[in-house]
């Protein structure tokens, strides 16, 4: 479509997740239309949030009124009412939105999102849950998970390859995982190389899958 605004971006729905991303978008400068169907909540964040409507975002005509059809992506950020979060996916895929994200509450409601219509979804609740959990049973610092089973954490590392290059402890064959990056204090962040000797106080990029990752940032 040639008048598409393919920059712009629908969030729908203005509860904590949705004014989150709302709040980013206008914090980067994006073009944005802010949806939901309470009043009450559209007239409280109106001084917030210029483009900001109230609508019935499960039902096409509305989204297609709004000129929602004419954006290139939507966040569909409703979680507490199921009902209506899957209605809006599919109003969204009927209008052909080229990018729709969306929030889900738990794995079934995100196989439903996914079969009707949402390109990617979120779970945000457990996505920082699981997060967390990492976070806390390892010296981890911070964890970052692809969809496919592939982890990125930033880790102090374990007592076994200090004071070794990378290519003497054997790293990869041993354990499975590259080492990235390393930053160390006071310094910059510096791309590993096979003859990186790792320090105490240095802090680690390390990418790999996720159980590899885990059981590295577990060793002694």
């Amino acid at each position: 479509m040639a008048d598409r605004r393919i920059d712009a971006v629908a969030v729908i729905g203005l509860g904590r997740f949705g004014t989150a991303v709302a709040r980013e978008l206008q914090r980067m400068g994006r073009d944005f239309l802010a949806i939901d169907e309470q009043m009450e909540i559209v007239q409280r964040m109106a001084d917030e949030f210029t483009n900001i409507v109230q609508a019935d975002a499960t039902n096409p005509a509305a989204l297609r009124r709004l000129g929602v059809h004419e954006l290139g992506a939507a966040v569909v950020a409703i979680g507490s009412d199921l009902e209506a979060s899957v209605l809006t996916v599919l109003a969204l895929s009927e209008l052909e939105v080229p990018v729709i994200w969306a929030k889900a509450v738990n794995d079934r409601h995100k196989r439903i999102l996914q079969r009707t219509g949402a390109h990617q979804v979120v779970m945000p609740e457990a996505d920082r849950g699981r997060r967390v959990a990492h976070l806390v049973s390892s010296r981890m610092i911070d964890f970052i998970e692809l969809d496919d089973g592939y982890a990125f954490v930033k880790t102090a590392p374990p007592e076994c390859v200090v004071g070794q290059s990378l290519a003497s402890a054997l790293v990869r064959e041993k354990y499975g995982i590259t080492v990235v990056g390393v930053k160390r204090p006071g310094e910059s962040f510096t791309y590993a190389t096979e003859e990186t000797v790792v320090r105490h106080g240095d802090t680690l990029i390390v990418s790999g899958p996720t159980e590899k990752v885990e059981r590295f940032t577990q060793l002694e």
